[in-house]
C-alpha cells in the first residue's frame, strides 16, 4: 500500500548496491516523492548542496566516504534533511554514534521494505510539518505579530483575531483568564501590534505590595516625600510615556488605589507621592485579572466606575482543558525551547507521554504544563521524551478517583492542598511554585504560614 505523504518530498537513496537502490528508488517513486539515487557519498552531498533532500536513506559502508561521515556533512549543512541510517553490520556503538550526530532513525540490514517506507514518510512528514510552522509562524510575525503565542484552537483563533483588531485603536483592554493562560503574552502582544510599538511597555503586578509601595512605584515619588526618598524618582506610568502600562493582577489593587488609579485614566495626568504639580501623561492602559470582576463590583470589592473604564475591549483567554487540541503544539514548542536551553538532544514526545498530558487536567494551565516539560527534558536522558519523564501525577494508574462516600471540602481546603501539590511537585521551590500558581511570593508566604505548609 502506498505510504500516502502529506505532499511530495525529495528523497534521496545513498548505496553502493545498485539492485538495492533502484528496488527502493521505484518504491519511494510509486508513494510520490521525487527520488534520486546515488552510488557514493560524494555525488550525493555535491547534489545536497545544490536542492537538498527532505529524507536520506544513507548505507553506512560506502566507498570512500562512509555514512557517518556524510551524516556529519548533512548536519554542517544545515536545513531539514533527516537522515535513515542503513548497516549491514550489527552493534550498538554505530547506532549510538549516529544518533548522537543527529540521524532520524538507524535500522540494520537487511532491511524491510514497509519499515522503510514508514521511516521516510515519518521523516517527511516531520520535515514538511517544521517548514509549515515557520511559514506560520512568520505569518503570525508579519500578519498578527502573536509569534510568542501558540495555538491553532478555535479558542485562540478568536483571541488572535480580536488582538489584531484591537490593537491599533488606543483603547483600554481589560484580560481576563484562569492563572497560566498567558494574559502577559497577550498584553505585550497588542503592544507590538500597535501604534506605540517602538515606545516602553511597563509591567506591573498590583498584587501582594502595600497601598505606599504602589503608589511610589506607579506614581513616583519627590525628593525628601517620605524617609529615604533621597532623590526624585519617576514613577512607572510616567516612565511609559508614549507606550503601554500592563496592570497584571488588577483585581487584587487596594481599594484605597483604585480610586487614585480611576482618577489617572479618567484625567491622563499624575502627582508624584510628595509633589504638588500635576504631570501629563500620554499612556495606554492594560490590565488583566484571574478574577471575575463583575462579581467583585457586585459584592463592593472593586469599583464600578474603574472596571468600567478598563473593561472597554474584554479579552477571555481559555483555559488549556478548553483548548486541548493545542497540547501537541505547545508540548513541541517547550520540548524544542527547553532541549535548546539545556543543551539536550530531545526531538520527540512519544504518543504515550503525549496521551498522558492530553489527559490531564492542568489546573495551572500552560504555564504548568512549560513547568511539567521543562522537568522532563531536564531529566530525559535519550532524544525521546517519554512517560518516565513525566511527574508522578499524570500518570493515570496513580491518579486516585474520588470516592462516593468521600466527604465534601471547602473551597478553603481544595486551595490547600492545590498549594501543597504544586509545592511538592516542585521541590519545595518557593519561587517556582509562586510562577506556576501565578500569584506574588509574599502572596504564596501569606497562604504557607495560613494553612501551616511552611
Amino acid at each position: 500500500m502506498p505510504a500516502n505523504p502529506v505532499m511530495a518530498g525529495r528523497v534521496a537513496v545513498v548505496d553502493d548496491e545498485a539492485a538495492a537502490r533502484k528496488r527502493l528508488g521505484e518504491a519511494f517513486s510509486r508513494d510520490g516523492y521525487q527520488v534520486e539515487t546515488f552510488g557514493d557519498a560524494e555525488a550525493f552531498l555535491a547534489r545536497q548542496g545544490q536542492a537538498p533532500f527532505d529524507a536520506v536513506l544513507l548505507d553506512l559502508r560506502l566507498p570512500g566516504m562512509d555514512g557517518l561521515a556524510a551524516l556529519k556533512r548533512v548536519k554542517a549543512m544545515g536545513g531539514d534533511t533527516e537522515v535513515v541510517l542503513v548497516t549491514g553490520f550489527g552493534g550498538l556503538e554505530p547506532a549510538i554514534e549516529a544518533i548522537k550526530l543527529g540521524a532520524y532513525h538507524f535500522v540494520a540490514k537487511p532491511v524491510r521494505l514497509a519499515e522503510i517506507r514508514n521511516l521516510i514518510k515519518a521523516a517527511c512528514d516531520k520535515v514538511a510539518l517544521g517548514r509549515a510552522n515557520r511559514q506560520l509562524r512568520q505569518a503570525l510575525r508579519e500578519e498578527t505579530g502573536l509569534e510568542s503565542m501558540i495555538g491553532a484552537s478555535a479558542a485562540m483563533r478568536g483571541v488572535f483575531e480580536l488582538v489584531r483588531k484591537i490593537a491599533p485603536v488606543n483603547c483600554n483592554v481589560l484580560i481576563q483568564g484562569a492563572s497560566g493562560t498567558g494574559k502577559a503574552l497577550v498584553a505585550k502582544a497588542i503592544h507590538k501590534l500597535s501604534p506605540r510599538r517602538d515606545e516602553t511597555f511597563v509591567s506591573f503586578n498590583c498584587g501582594g505590595f502595600t497601598e505606599e509601595l504602589i503608589a511610589s512605584e506607579l506614581f513616583g515619588y519627590e525628593k525628601g516625600a517620605f524617609t529615604g526618598a533621597s532623590a526624585t524618582r519617576a514613577g512607572l506610568l510616567e516612565s511609559a510615556g508614549g507606550g503601554t502600562v500592563f496592570l497584571d493582577e488588577i483585581g487584587e489593587m487596594p481599594p484605597s488605589m483604585q480610586v487614585k488609579l480611576l482618577h489617572v485614566i479618567q484625567e491622563r495626568r499624575i502627582l508624584r507621592v510628595g509633589g504638588v504639580k500635576p504631570i501629563d501623561l500620554d499612556i495606554r492602559v492594560i490590565a488583566a485579572t484571574n478574577r471575575d470582576l463583575k462579581s467583585d463590583v457586585a459584592e463592593g470589592l472593586f469599583r464600578e466606575d474603574l472596571f468600567y473604564r478598563l473593561n472597554v475591549v474584554n479579552i477571555h483567554l481559555p483555559s488549556l482543558s478548553e483548548r486541548r487540541e493545542d497540547i501537541p503544539l505547545l508540548a513541541r514548542h517547550f520540548i524544542d525551547k527547553y532541549s535548546l536551553l539545556f543543551h539536550k538532544s530531545v526531538r520527540e514526545l512519544s504518543p504515550q507521554a503525549l496521551q498522558m498530558l492530553s489527559a490531564y487536567a492542568f489546573p495551572g494551565n500552560v504555564r504548568e504544563l512549560e513547568n511539567i516539560v521543562e522537568r522532563g527534558v531536564a531529566l530525559c536522558d535519550g532524544d525521546i521524551f517519554d512517560t518516565g519523564d513525566l511527574p508522578r501525577e499524570l500518570n493515570p494508574a496513580d491518579a486516585r478517583p474520588a470516592q462516593a462516600d468521600e466527604p465534601l471540602v471547602s473551597l478553603e481546603e481544595l486551595e490547600r492542598r492545590h498549594i501543597a501539590r504544586v509545592l511538592e511537585s516542585t521541590g519545595r521551590n518557593k519561587s517556582l511554585a509562586a510562577q506556576i500558581l501565578d500569584v506574588p511570593r509574599t502572596t504564596l508566604w501569606r497562604k504557607l504560614k495560613q494553612f501551616h505548609l511552611e
